[in-house]
């Protein structure tokens, strides 16, 4: 992100900032709703048609009963950062309210900074004989544009004043053009997102609270990481507020908040599951893993606070009944792929946001998970690993049949598909469909990364691909030199432990 391009809206609470930021960036990305101080931490959203970088800030002087003392010092804190990092402002008061003493406040700081400033006068929808020019004159900071956030009057002249001040966007270069790694954290409120997203941009750039729910928006925020091979990687973090349950929504601000979260889990490349390291796995860490896997997202486990592990085992008595630290460890990753049984192989990160521990191990994977979304798996190989599979566990009988697959050909990635030509899809039981994908995750190393199976029944087969050809392709297919690599003959798919 270039700080020489940048644009922070800036004003004080419920004068429309929010819905001017969804506006210009033409996409609901702030949450908008009546109630003041909604915006806590600055929200970023890259401009295209300008090739720039818009902020909305938090409710700037903002003293709701809602919002502890501690939160409403932090916002102003984000705001003081987008000026100090803006390169034009945009002042936004209230058009229909008029000129209050905290916008002359605002004002005067603006003033102060020597930065461009672009006055806007917000809802001014169509009477204009309600808007007060005179005041507005008189905060010296130019001419006013008047626009209505909310029906767009006023937009494309709003647009018009920003590129004036900015200029021609530069031209971009091949690593700017390169695409980053979008990676996402997910997670019950107050695991540690925010703290580990803190940690990764070696900044304050986001609101850490002990009070649960602090962040509300879906923030993205890019960033580099050196791998260790030495290559810088770029790298796009969306920081999400905590994925609370349907049923447990308190107001529509927490339930917009929840589809934020869940919409960043469509937009990222890798997921990244925050665990709290004392809390074990729930049954809401459980649900907010289920979202990534319906998205067919790949997933890293992060267990975050290890740092509280490290000390309890450093004082006296440890944790009940665990004998170590390495014990503990061991038993809550057993634990945790018992509940997480969906998830076969996803790599498990032990991690603490407070102290930096193993925090760049979990970049590493990212990387590393990246790159294997792409392997093409041979066809041959394939189909002697299933064959090995349904050979070694066949599948039961449904009905009095069983499952049998012809062949198989991978047919995309990101995620992993593969198309089976199979008797019937029907005979297809959850549990041995986990059983095969777990299989095929191990095989090719797929550790995370999410593997799905396209059906083609006996009576379904697509034009062109008789199953005598099938057939004969399946003979090819057992010549093929390779022998799989697998843990215990006696494992049998009715567990539900997959271990990493």
């Amino acid at each position: 992100m270039s700080t020489l391009r940048t644009v922070a809206i800036v004003g004080r609470p419920n004068v429309g900032k929010s819905r001017l930021f969804n506006r210009l960036a033409r996409k609901r990305i702030s949450i908008v709703h009546d109630q003041p101080g909604v915006t806590r931490d600055v929200i970023s959203a890259e401009i295209a048609d300008g090739a720039y970088t818009l902020f909305d800030t938090g409710g700037l002087g903002y003293k709701g009963k809602d919002t502890p003392a501690a939160l409403t010092a932090a916002s102003e804190t984000q705001v003081d950062f987008a000026i100090a990092a803006a390169s034009l402002i945009l002042f936004v008061i209230d058009g229909l309210e008029g000129i209050t003493a905290l916008d002359e406040k605002i004002a005067g700081m603006l003033r102060r900074s020597k930065k461009p400033v672009c006055l806007v006068i917000n809802k001014a929808d169509f009477d204009d004989e309600k808007i007060e020019l005179a005041e507005a004159y008189r905060l010296g900071l130019g001419e006013p544009l008047r626009v209505s956030a909310e029906h767009g009057r006023g937009e494309n002249e709003l647009r018009d004043a920003i590129l004036a001040t900015l200029g021609p966007a530069p031209a971009a270069t091949g690593s700017e053009a390169e695409r980053p790694l979008g990676v996402c954290f997910i997670g019950r409120p107050n695991v540690g997102k925010s703290s580990l997203s803190n940690r990764l941009l070696q900044s304050d750039r986001l609101i850490v609270s002990d009070v649960p729910g602090t962040t509300r928006d879906a923030i993205e925020l890019p960033f580099e990481f050196k791998g260790r091979d030495g290559q810088m990687y770029p790298f796009r973090l969306i920081d999400t507020a905590g994925i609370k349950a349907a049923t447990k929504l308190a107001s529509p601000v927490e339930y917009f908040s929840r589809l934020r979260s869940l919409d960043a889990i469509r937009q990222t490349d890798v997921v990244f599951l925050v665990l709290d390291a004392m809390d074990g796995v729930t049954q809401q860490d459980k649900a907010i893993a289920g979202e990534a896997v319906k998205e067919r997202k790949p997933i890293i486990i992060v267990v975050n606070k290890w740092d509280l592990v490290k000390k309890a085992f450093k004082a006296q008595g440890g944790i009940e009944p665990y004998t170590s630290e390495r014990d503990y460890r061991e038993k809550y990753e057993r634990a945790l792929f018992d509940r997480l049984y969906f998830t076969p192989g996803a790599p498990v990160v032990f991690v603490s946001a407070m102290s930096g521990y193993e925090v760049d191990r979990m970049l590493n994977a990212a990387v590393k998970l990246h790159r294997q979304l792409d392997t093409k798996l041979p066809t041959a190989k394939l189909n002697k690993v299933l064959g090995y599979l349904t050979e070694r566990t066949p599948p039961p009988a449904v009905g009095g049949k069983r499952f049998r697959v012809y062949y198989a050909t991978q047919t995309g990635t990101r995620p992993f598909r593969i198309k089976l030509f199979c008797n019937r899809e029907e005979k297809l039981t959850e549990q041995y469909r986990r059983y095969l994908e777990a299989g095929l995750v191990e095989e090719f190393g797929l550790a995370g990364c999410p593997v799905y199976f396209d059906l083609v029944g006996k009576e379904k087969h697509e034009p062109g691909m008789s199953f005598s050809a099938i057939r004969e392709a399946q003979e090819r297919a057992k010549q093929a030199p390779h022998l799989p690599k697998w843990r215990s003959a006696e494992q049998s798919p009715d567990s539900e432990i997959l271990e990493d």
